[in-house]
């Protein structure tokens, strides 16, 4: 009888304990924590901003440039990408240049960003490409060009973001006047910008 007993009771702890195992194995989908949720990730990044040249290129010149400055970057990956870049720079930032010179750059090269705090990103890029001088008697007046820059970005939206950043350009141009031979003078100028990023 009292083995009889021992078993009902076992059975019956067991038929309650069923449906609370049942209950177990079942998955719920849980909603992921906003930290584990993955930012959107975009292969493409045009720029668009204010430009500045400095002007070593031109004799006795007192004044950088300012224009525009634009670019569009391909990315591969977190960390990598491929950039074209080109600027047009016209107007003196003070009196004092001889002529009416203008400067345009037209570089490609690679971009290596990551993110350094927050919304905060910083790049370091190399450039090679093109630089015209003109409304000046240099001949000639177009060079190879390059050189090597970075900047930082704060993110102010999905996919904006502000950028300042700077580099020098290398370049080799006659000097105004230069006399017999047209010697060839390699000078670097220093460029800054300061734009929109938009990426999609």
């Amino acid at each position: 009888m009292k083995r009889t007993s021992l078993f009902s009771i076992l059975a019956l702890v067991s038929a309650a304990l069923i449906p609370l195992a049942a209950h177990g194995q079942i998955i719920k989908h849980r909603k992921a924590a906003p930290s584990e949720v993955e930012e959107p990730s975009y292969k493409y990044e045009v720029y668009a901003g204010l430009g500045y040249t400095s002007l070593n290129q031109v004799n006795q010149s007192r004044s950088g440039l300012m224009g525009v400055n634009a670019s569009i970057t391909r990315d591969w990956g977190k960390y990598f990408g491929l950039t074209a870049d080109g600027a047009f720079c016209k107007y003196a930032v003070t009196s004092g240049n001889p002529g009416k010179p203008v400067v345009d750059t037209v570089l490609f090269g690679p971009v290596f960003h990551a993110n350094l705090y927050g919304r905060t990103s910083g790049f370091v890029h190399a450039l090679l490409g093109g630089e015209h001088t003109g409304g000046e008697s240099q001949t000639p007046n177009i060079s190879f060009a390059g050189g090597v820059g970075g900047g930082m970005e704060y993110k102010i939206g999905k996919r904006l973001a502000v950028r300042a950043s700077g580099d020098v350009i290398a370049a080799s141009f006659t000097l105004i006047n230069p006399g017999p031979g047209y010697s060839p003078h390699m000078t670097r100028d220093a460029r800054a910008t300061i734009g929109v990023v938009y990426k999609f």
